[in-house]
């Protein structure tokens, strides 16, 4: 948990947004031992690694993110966009695991 200290407590609490729990998020999570989480654009994955290692006590081997295209949506002749958003998939050291119902009481 030496990765925590590298980076301020406050900017660590804001990189993760949310975890995603989606029938694709659950697959990933059962097959290779993945969470994955919805995090700031500009999140680094030492600092995504820190963050989880802080918020739920656990010990995070490897980091991956996605980049993901906001979808061109349309509404009679405008058309706008989605937000790009940033997904990391966290993979946790053999033993460890998160559980969010439990986490959030």
């Amino acid at each position: 948990m030496s990765a925590a200290i590298k980076f301020s407590e406050e900017r660590l609490m804001k990189v993760l947004l949310a975890p995603i729990i989606s029938e694709k998020a659950t697959f990933v999570a059962e097959k290779n031992e993945q969470i994955v989480f919805k995090v700031l654009p500009d999140a680094t994955k030492p600092e995504i690694k820190a963050a989880v290692e802080l918020l739920f006590k656990v010990e995070v081997e490897s980091v991956q993110t996605v980049n993901r295209e906001g979808k061109q949506k349309r509404s009679g002749r405008f058309t706008g966009r989605r937000n790009h958003t940033k997904r990391a998939f966290v993979c946790l050291k053999p033993g460890q695991e998160i559980n969010f119902v439990e986490e959030a009481k």
